[in-house]
């Protein structure tokens, strides 16, 4: 008895260090993937709309150089401008407000300051944020959880993942946030409600990368709540 309790014990202590390491590994990816499914969206707006009413086309022409720095990881610039005549994704909202270009500049100012580490001021943009596009909006609410995360403020922030994965429903996105929630569930100790986040992905999104090893993890949420 003395044994299991022991080896109980350490499978706890291996998931939880597991635990620690999950956001610091792969936060890279899950910015990275959201930044791709902004940027490609961006690309299709801009296509849409660049010749569209002559605001909306100075609009689009203030943003395409701010894109291009942004995916060069100059996020001060993107958000500040340049001394070569790039005002930055700020006056682009302040200048352009009600375009279809200003309201993406929010979502790339929001993106811009949480990889700053900025996340006050990452959520002043991303709640901001109006989309209902099936990838980016829920892209976006992600983000906006991670930055809950980052402030402690964990119950906006688990909330706020699993309606990401709920508006995204698929199988890209929504395992990454399910498992974010399910993270931040288990540091809170809401163990089932942790394990009903790991189930879905193991249930609803089984061809999902995240889906190959999550019976750890709900055996860690199973093993702590005892």
């Amino acid at each position: 008895m003395a044994e299991k309790k022991h080896h109980e014990q350490m499978n706890v202590e291996d998931a939880l260090t597991q635990s620690e390491a999950f956001l610091i590994k792969y936060k890279k990816a899950i910015i990275a993937g959201v930044l791709a499914v902004i940027i490609i969206v961006a690309g299709t707006i801009m296509y849409k709309h660049l010749y569209a009413e002559p605001r909306e086309e100075k609009a689009q022409a203030a943003l395409f150089k701010g894109q291009q720095l942004f995916e060069q990881d100059a996020f001060e610039q993107a958000l500040n401008g340049d001394s070569i005549g790039y005002i930055g994704f700020i006056k682009v909202i302040d200048q352009f407000g009600g375009t279809k270009a200003a309201n993406l500049a929010k979502a790339y100012a929001g993106i811009c300051y949480q990889s700053l580490g900025n996340y006050d001021q990452a959520l002043k943009f991303l709640t901001n944020f109006d989309g209902d596009d099936q990838m980016v909006a829920p892209a976006i609410l992600g983000a906006t959880g991670n930055c809950y995360a980052q402030l402690g403020q964990l119950d906006k922030a688990s909330a706020t993942l699993l309606k990401a994965a709920d508006k995204a429903d698929n199988n890209t996105l929504s395992p990454i946030f399910l498992l974010q929630a399910g993270e931040i569930l288990v540091k809170q100790g809401k163990y089932d409600d942790a394990v009903k986040a790991y189930t879905a992905i193991k249930d609803k999104y089984f061809q999902s990368y995240q889906a190959m090893d999550i019976d750890k993890y709900i055996e860690q949420a199973q093993l702590l709540k005892k």
